[in-house]
């Protein structure tokens, strides 16, 4: 099972999000109140969703802030790197 979640989490949060939804929809019941969260979280900040899934069962306190912050940096990593790994398609910007 291990193995899997890595696996998972190396295809991207994505995937890792569907599967997750697919194998235990009751969580996503419990964490989200409704069904617009859970996708405007997949489509926009896929690991800030993964990461508060993965922290839900206790609540999100204390510590498991830091685990809500990595999760944003790696989604603004994500936008931030495709915006400046695309640079050299701007016409006059280096």
């Amino acid at each position: 099972m291990c193995c899997f979640i890595t696996a998972l989490f190396l295809a991207g949060p994505r995937a890792a999000i569907l599967a997750w939804w697919l194998l235990f929809p009751v969580r996503f019941n419990v964490a989200f109140s409704t069904i617009i969260w859970p996708i405007l979280g997949i489509i926009f900040v896929p690991w800030t969703t993964l990461m508060y899934l993965a922290i839900w069962p206790g609540g999100v306190v204390g510590f498991d802030w830091f685990w809500i912050g990595l999760g944003v940096l790696f989604d603004i990593g994500m936008h931030a790197g495709g915006g400046y790994g695309n640079r050299s398609r701007i016409p006059g910007y280096r």
